[in-house]
């Protein structure tokens, strides 16, 4: 059996990955964007990819990663200090 191409690899887990995508923001559109963000992210970084480790874990750790920058972005911008006298 031929081995699937890096590229192909990571498009096929599309699937699996709206479902872990939808599992953490609990919104559709959130997670589409989730998606295409990990997808884009793997793509650029294929090289990285070690074939020795585990494809499925590293697909959900960019995911995971992208899902937890994307929060602390969220919390900062809605952080603000009040500068008012008491």
């Amino acid at each position: 059996m031929e081995k699937m191409n890096i590229t192909h690899k990571i498009v096929a887990m599309q699937p699996e990955l709206e479902h872990f995508a939808y599992k953490l923001t609990a919104d559709r559109e959130s997670a589409n964007d989730l998606v295409q963000d990990c997808l884009l992210k793997a793509l650029d970084n294929k090289e990285k990819f070690v074939h020795t480790q585990n494809f499925k874990g590293w697909m959900y750790t960019i995911m995971r990663n992208i899902f937890i920058n994307n929060y602390r972005k969220v919390v900062r911008d809605q952080t603000f200090v009040d500068q008012t006298d008491n």
